[in-house]
Protein backbone atom coordinates (compact mmCIF):
# COMPACT_ATOMS: atom_id res chain seq x y z
CA UNK A 1 0.00 0.00 0.00
CA UNK A 2 1.35 3.22 -0.87
CA UNK A 3 2.04 5.57 2.07
CA UNK A 4 0.99 9.22 1.46
CA UNK A 5 3.93 11.85 1.36
CA UNK A 6 4.83 15.42 0.59
CA UNK A 7 1.73 16.76 3.01
CA UNK A 8 3.92 19.01 5.59
CA UNK A 9 4.45 21.87 2.70
CA UNK A 10 0.59 22.36 1.91
CA UNK A 11 -0.47 22.07 6.07
CA UNK A 12 1.79 24.96 6.84
CA UNK A 13 0.81 26.85 3.60
CA UNK A 14 -0.72 30.09 4.47
CA UNK A 15 -3.78 29.74 2.37
CA UNK A 16 -4.33 26.38 4.26
CA UNK A 17 -4.28 27.82 7.42
CA UNK A 18 -6.72 30.63 6.86
CA UNK A 19 -9.14 27.56 5.47
CA UNK A 20 -8.79 25.79 9.07
CA UNK A 21 -9.35 28.90 10.51
CA UNK A 22 -12.33 29.56 8.76
CA UNK A 23 -13.89 25.87 9.53
CA UNK A 24 -12.80 26.82 13.18
CA UNK A 25 -14.71 29.47 13.49
CA UNK A 26 -17.97 27.90 11.83
CA UNK A 27 -20.83 28.61 14.56
CA UNK A 28 -18.55 29.78 17.03
CA UNK A 29 -17.55 33.05 15.73
CA UNK A 30 -19.05 34.99 18.70
CA UNK A 31 -17.08 33.37 21.59
CA UNK A 32 -14.40 35.21 23.54
CA UNK A 33 -11.72 33.60 22.33
CA UNK A 34 -12.45 33.05 18.82
CA UNK A 35 -13.20 36.75 18.76
CA UNK A 36 -9.85 37.38 20.20
CA UNK A 37 -8.04 35.84 17.48
CA UNK A 38 -9.87 37.27 14.65
CA UNK A 39 -9.02 40.47 16.17
CA UNK A 40 -5.42 39.60 14.92
CA UNK A 41 -6.03 36.80 12.72
CA UNK A 42 -3.31 37.98 10.32
CA UNK A 43 -0.78 38.07 12.81
CA UNK A 44 -2.15 35.18 14.62
CA UNK A 45 -2.15 32.94 11.52
CA UNK A 46 1.92 34.01 10.73
CA UNK A 47 2.87 32.93 14.24
CA UNK A 48 1.15 29.58 14.19
CA UNK A 49 2.40 28.85 10.63
CA UNK A 50 6.20 29.89 12.16
CA UNK A 51 5.42 27.89 15.34
CA UNK A 52 4.70 24.69 12.78
CA UNK A 53 7.66 25.07 10.67
CA UNK A 54 10.24 26.13 13.29
CA UNK A 55 8.92 23.05 15.61
CA UNK A 56 7.65 25.01 18.39
CA UNK A 57 3.91 24.15 18.24
CA UNK A 58 2.66 23.30 21.45
CA UNK A 59 -1.07 22.24 22.16
CA UNK A 60 -2.62 24.24 24.62
CA UNK A 61 -5.06 22.61 27.95
CA UNK A 62 -8.10 21.44 27.18
CA UNK A 63 -11.47 22.61 29.12
CA UNK A 64 -13.15 19.16 30.04
CA UNK A 65 -16.94 19.23 30.55
CA UNK A 66 -19.63 16.64 30.58
CA UNK A 67 -22.36 15.80 28.27
CA UNK A 68 -25.32 13.74 29.79
CA UNK A 69 -27.36 12.17 26.93
CA UNK A 70 -28.69 8.76 27.64
CA UNK A 71 -24.94 7.96 29.71
CA UNK A 72 -22.46 11.07 30.66
CA UNK A 73 -19.47 11.75 28.50
CA UNK A 74 -16.68 13.85 29.58
CA UNK A 75 -15.87 16.22 26.37
CA UNK A 76 -12.59 17.92 25.63
CA UNK A 77 -12.64 20.80 23.76
CA UNK A 78 -9.02 21.69 22.60
CA UNK A 79 -7.94 25.78 22.48
CA UNK A 80 -9.05 27.86 19.60
CA UNK A 81 -5.67 28.01 17.67
CA UNK A 82 -5.33 24.01 18.27
CA UNK A 83 -8.23 23.22 16.41
CA UNK A 84 -6.86 25.58 13.87
CA UNK A 85 -4.29 23.08 13.81
CA UNK A 86 -6.48 19.89 13.41
CA UNK A 87 -8.49 21.09 10.97
CA UNK A 88 -5.27 22.01 8.84
CA UNK A 89 -4.11 18.58 9.38
CA UNK A 90 -7.20 17.01 8.13
CA UNK A 91 -7.57 19.11 5.59
CA UNK A 92 -4.72 17.54 3.39
CA UNK A 93 -4.65 14.18 4.59
CA UNK A 94 -8.14 13.13 5.72
CA UNK A 95 -9.41 13.01 1.86
CA UNK A 96 -6.60 10.81 0.45
CA UNK A 97 -6.89 8.30 3.30
CA UNK A 98 -10.61 8.70 3.92
CA UNK A 99 -10.54 6.32 0.38
CA UNK A 100 -9.02 3.52 2.52
CA UNK A 101 -11.86 3.32 4.21
CA UNK A 102 -14.91 0.89 3.87
CA UNK A 103 -17.80 2.22 2.37
CA UNK A 104 -19.64 1.53 5.42
CA UNK A 105 -17.89 3.00 8.03
CA UNK A 106 -20.18 6.10 8.87
CA UNK A 107 -18.85 8.53 11.51
CA UNK A 108 -17.78 11.87 10.71
CA UNK A 109 -17.30 11.12 6.99
CA UNK A 110 -18.20 13.36 4.44
CA UNK A 111 -21.26 12.14 2.58
CA UNK A 112 -22.14 9.21 5.56
CA UNK A 113 -23.25 9.98 8.95
CA UNK A 114 -25.95 8.33 10.85
CA UNK A 115 -28.98 8.81 8.44
CA UNK A 116 -26.90 6.95 6.14
CA UNK A 117 -26.23 4.41 8.27
CA UNK A 118 -29.53 4.19 9.27
CA UNK A 119 -31.15 4.00 5.80
CA UNK A 120 -27.88 1.23 5.10
CA UNK A 121 -28.90 -0.76 7.91
CA UNK A 122 -32.43 -0.56 6.90
CA UNK A 123 -32.09 -1.58 3.33
CA UNK A 124 -30.35 -4.69 4.49
CA UNK A 125 -33.17 -5.68 7.45
CA UNK A 126 -35.40 -6.67 3.96
CA UNK A 127 -32.47 -9.55 2.99
CA UNK A 128 -31.18 -10.20 6.22
CA UNK A 129 -33.30 -11.80 9.20
CA UNK A 130 -31.24 -11.84 11.85
CA UNK A 131 -28.94 -8.90 13.13
CA UNK A 132 -26.27 -9.11 15.85
CA UNK A 133 -25.46 -5.83 17.64
CA UNK A 134 -22.05 -5.03 19.41
CA UNK A 135 -20.36 -2.03 21.17
CA UNK A 136 -16.89 -1.33 22.33
CA UNK A 137 -16.12 -0.53 26.06
CA UNK A 138 -15.02 2.75 26.73
CA UNK A 139 -13.30 2.93 23.29
CA UNK A 140 -11.93 6.01 23.19
CA UNK A 141 -10.21 5.96 26.87
CA UNK A 142 -8.88 2.10 25.57
CA UNK A 143 -7.47 3.31 21.98
CA UNK A 144 -3.52 2.57 22.71
CA UNK A 145 -1.50 5.23 21.68
CA UNK A 146 1.72 3.41 20.15
CA UNK A 147 -0.49 1.48 18.42
CA UNK A 148 -2.48 4.22 16.83
CA UNK A 149 0.59 5.88 16.17
CA UNK A 150 1.94 2.85 13.67
CA UNK A 151 -1.34 2.90 12.18
CA UNK A 152 -0.65 6.05 11.02
CA UNK A 153 2.74 5.70 9.82
CA UNK A 154 1.33 2.42 7.38
CA UNK A 155 -0.48 5.41 5.91
CA UNK A 156 1.78 8.80 5.53
CA UNK A 157 5.32 8.76 5.46
CA UNK A 158 6.05 12.60 5.98
CA UNK A 159 8.42 13.21 8.89
CA UNK A 160 7.00 16.39 9.89
CA UNK A 161 3.33 15.28 9.25
CA UNK A 162 3.88 12.34 11.74
CA UNK A 163 5.66 14.59 14.16
CA UNK A 164 2.82 16.85 14.54
CA UNK A 165 0.42 13.95 14.72
CA UNK A 166 2.32 12.17 17.44
CA UNK A 167 2.38 15.50 19.46
CA UNK A 168 -1.34 15.99 19.29
CA UNK A 169 -1.41 12.38 20.58
CA UNK A 170 0.91 12.78 23.70
CA UNK A 171 -1.10 15.63 24.52
CA UNK A 172 -4.13 13.67 25.16
CA UNK A 173 -5.37 14.84 28.49
CA UNK A 174 -4.98 12.48 31.64
CA UNK A 175 -8.85 12.34 32.52
CA UNK A 176 -8.97 10.96 29.03
CA UNK A 177 -6.39 8.00 29.97
CA UNK A 178 -7.04 4.63 31.47
CA UNK A 179 -3.79 4.45 31.43
CA UNK A 180 -0.20 6.18 30.78
CA UNK A 181 -0.22 4.00 27.11
CA UNK A 182 -4.15 4.18 26.49
CA UNK A 183 -6.30 7.13 25.73
CA UNK A 184 -7.11 9.98 23.39
CA UNK A 185 -10.14 12.91 23.97
CA UNK A 186 -13.27 12.57 22.95
CA UNK A 187 -14.04 16.19 21.06
CA UNK A 188 -11.26 16.56 19.07
CA UNK A 189 -11.45 16.43 14.78
CA UNK A 190 -8.96 14.63 14.84
CA UNK A 191 -9.88 11.85 17.47
CA UNK A 192 -12.84 11.40 15.22
CA UNK A 193 -10.27 10.49 12.36
CA UNK A 194 -8.12 8.29 15.06
CA UNK A 195 -11.59 6.44 16.18
CA UNK A 196 -12.14 5.55 12.07
CA UNK A 197 -8.54 4.63 11.38
CA UNK A 198 -7.93 2.99 14.59
CA UNK A 199 -10.85 0.43 13.53
CA UNK A 200 -10.24 0.32 10.23
CA UNK A 201 -8.51 -2.79 9.54
CA UNK A 202 -11.20 -4.70 11.91
CA UNK A 203 -13.51 -3.38 9.13
CA UNK A 204 -11.47 -4.85 6.50
CA UNK A 205 -10.78 -8.33 8.36
CA UNK A 206 -15.25 -8.35 8.79
CA UNK A 207 -15.63 -7.75 5.23
CA UNK A 208 -12.82 -9.34 3.63
CA UNK A 209 -11.88 -12.53 5.76
CA UNK A 210 -14.92 -12.94 7.41
CA UNK A 211 -17.23 -12.17 4.11
CA UNK A 212 -19.85 -10.34 6.25
CA UNK A 213 -21.36 -8.44 3.39
CA UNK A 214 -24.01 -6.71 5.17
CA UNK A 215 -21.39 -5.50 8.19
CA UNK A 216 -21.47 -1.20 8.88
CA UNK A 217 -19.73 0.51 11.54
CA UNK A 218 -20.60 3.77 13.52
CA UNK A 219 -17.57 4.69 15.51
CA UNK A 220 -17.64 2.15 18.10
CA UNK A 221 -21.33 0.34 17.02
CA UNK A 222 -21.10 -2.63 15.13
CA UNK A 223 -24.15 -3.78 13.22
CA UNK A 224 -23.85 -7.78 11.42
CA UNK A 225 -27.01 -9.03 9.59
CA UNK A 226 -26.73 -12.63 8.47
CA UNK A 227 -29.13 -15.17 7.27
CA UNK A 228 -28.69 -17.81 10.53
CA UNK A 229 -27.89 -17.08 14.00
CA UNK A 230 -25.55 -19.62 14.24
CA UNK A 231 -23.40 -17.44 11.74
CA UNK A 232 -23.50 -14.58 13.86
CA UNK A 233 -22.60 -16.13 16.63
CA UNK A 234 -19.37 -17.29 14.98
CA UNK A 235 -18.67 -13.87 14.06
CA UNK A 236 -19.27 -12.32 17.17
CA UNK A 237 -16.78 -14.92 18.90
CA UNK A 238 -14.06 -14.03 16.39
CA UNK A 239 -14.67 -10.13 16.68
CA UNK A 240 -14.45 -10.30 20.09
CA UNK A 241 -11.19 -12.28 20.41
CA UNK A 242 -10.14 -10.13 17.33
CA UNK A 243 -10.38 -7.00 19.40
CA UNK A 244 -8.25 -8.74 22.60
CA UNK A 245 -5.72 -8.38 20.75
CA UNK A 246 -6.03 -4.92 19.41
CA UNK A 247 -6.76 -4.22 23.67
CA UNK A 248 -10.23 -3.88 23.49
CA UNK A 249 -13.22 -5.46 24.69
CA UNK A 250 -16.59 -5.62 23.55
CA UNK A 251 -19.50 -5.50 26.37
CA UNK A 252 -20.68 -8.77 27.84
CA UNK A 253 -24.21 -8.91 26.54
CA UNK A 254 -24.04 -8.46 22.71
CA UNK A 255 -27.71 -8.19 21.21
CA UNK A 256 -28.88 -10.79 18.35
CA UNK A 257 -32.33 -9.99 17.71
CA UNK A 258 -34.93 -10.74 14.37
CA UNK A 259 -34.90 -7.93 12.32
CA UNK A 260 -38.94 -8.30 11.98
CA UNK A 261 -38.41 -7.52 16.22
CA UNK A 262 -37.11 -4.35 15.78
CA UNK A 263 -34.20 -2.59 16.51
CA UNK A 264 -32.71 0.41 18.62
CA UNK A 265 -29.97 1.75 16.48
CA UNK A 266 -28.58 5.79 16.45
CA UNK A 267 -31.42 6.84 17.91
CA UNK A 268 -34.56 5.24 16.24
CA UNK A 269 -36.57 2.28 16.53
CA UNK A 270 -35.97 0.67 13.08
CA UNK A 271 -38.16 -2.47 11.54
CA UNK A 272 -37.61 -3.71 8.10
CA UNK A 273 -40.40 -1.42 6.83
CA UNK A 274 -40.36 1.72 9.29
CA UNK A 275 -38.57 3.60 11.90
CA UNK A 276 -39.52 5.84 14.74
CA UNK A 277 -37.96 8.35 17.04
CA UNK A 278 -36.60 6.55 20.44
CA UNK A 279 -38.90 7.25 23.34
CA UNK A 280 -36.22 9.28 25.27
CA UNK A 281 -35.09 11.25 22.17
CA UNK A 282 -38.87 12.86 22.09
CA UNK A 283 -38.98 13.23 26.14
CA UNK A 284 -35.90 14.80 25.97
CA UNK A 285 -36.46 17.93 23.25
CA UNK A 286 -39.76 18.33 24.61
CA UNK A 287 -38.27 18.84 27.92
CA UNK A 288 -35.98 20.72 26.53
CA UNK A 289 -38.43 22.62 24.31
CA UNK A 290 -40.40 23.56 27.48
CA UNK A 291 -37.33 24.66 29.17
CA UNK A 292 -36.79 27.16 26.08
CA UNK A 293 -40.35 28.38 26.30
CA UNK A 294 -39.93 29.45 30.01
CA UNK A 295 -36.59 31.05 29.12
CA UNK A 296 -38.46 32.86 26.49
CA UNK A 297 -40.78 34.01 28.47
CA UNK A 298 -38.68 35.45 30.86
CA UNK A 299 -36.99 37.48 28.14
CA UNK A 300 -34.34 35.38 28.48
CA UNK A 301 -33.56 34.07 25.31
CA UNK A 302 -34.50 35.04 21.53
CA UNK A 303 -36.56 33.13 18.77
CA UNK A 304 -33.34 33.08 16.63
CA UNK A 305 -30.89 31.30 19.89
CA UNK A 306 -33.20 28.19 19.66
CA UNK A 307 -33.99 28.37 15.96
CA UNK A 308 -30.78 25.87 15.57
CA UNK A 309 -31.36 23.34 18.07
CA UNK A 310 -35.13 23.27 17.02
CA UNK A 311 -34.37 22.53 13.30
CA UNK A 312 -31.43 20.24 14.34
CA UNK A 313 -34.16 18.01 16.27
CA UNK A 314 -36.95 18.84 13.16
CA UNK A 315 -33.60 17.05 10.97
CA UNK A 316 -33.12 14.20 12.95
CA UNK A 317 -36.47 13.86 13.54
CA UNK A 318 -37.99 13.67 9.77
CA UNK A 319 -35.65 10.45 8.97
CA UNK A 320 -38.69 8.34 10.80
CA UNK A 321 -42.26 7.81 11.07
CA UNK A 322 -42.14 11.04 13.06
CA UNK A 323 -45.41 13.53 11.68
CA UNK A 324 -47.63 13.35 14.32
CA UNK A 325 -45.46 13.37 16.68
CA UNK A 326 -43.25 16.67 15.45
CA UNK A 327 -46.98 18.36 15.26
CA UNK A 328 -47.88 17.57 18.96
CA UNK A 329 -44.61 18.36 20.44
CA UNK A 330 -43.83 21.98 18.53
CA UNK A 331 -47.94 22.89 18.42
CA UNK A 332 -48.47 22.06 22.20
CA UNK A 333 -46.12 24.59 23.85
CA UNK A 334 -46.37 27.93 22.81
CA UNK A 335 -43.72 31.09 22.97
CA UNK A 336 -45.18 34.71 24.28
CA UNK A 337 -43.71 36.84 26.43
CA UNK A 338 -43.97 37.57 30.41
CA UNK A 339 -46.33 40.24 30.45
Amino acid sequence: MKRLGQTWEAITDFGNLYAAYRLARRGKSNREEVARFTLQLEQQLHRLQWELQSFNYQPGNYRLFTLYERKPRQIAAAPFKDRVVHHALMRIIEPELDRRFIHDSYACRKGKGVHAAVDRYQHWSQRYPYVLQLDIQRYFPSIHRPTLKQRLRRYLKEPHTLHLLDTIIDHSPEDARSDSDCGIPIGNLTSQFFANLYLNRLDHFIKQQLHCRAYLRYVDDLVLLADSKHQLWHWYQVISDTLQQERLQLHSQPTLSKVTDGIDLFGYRIWPTKRQLRNDNGHRFARQHRQRARAFAAGQLELTQMRPAVQSWIGHARHGDTEGLRRKLLGGIVFSRGS
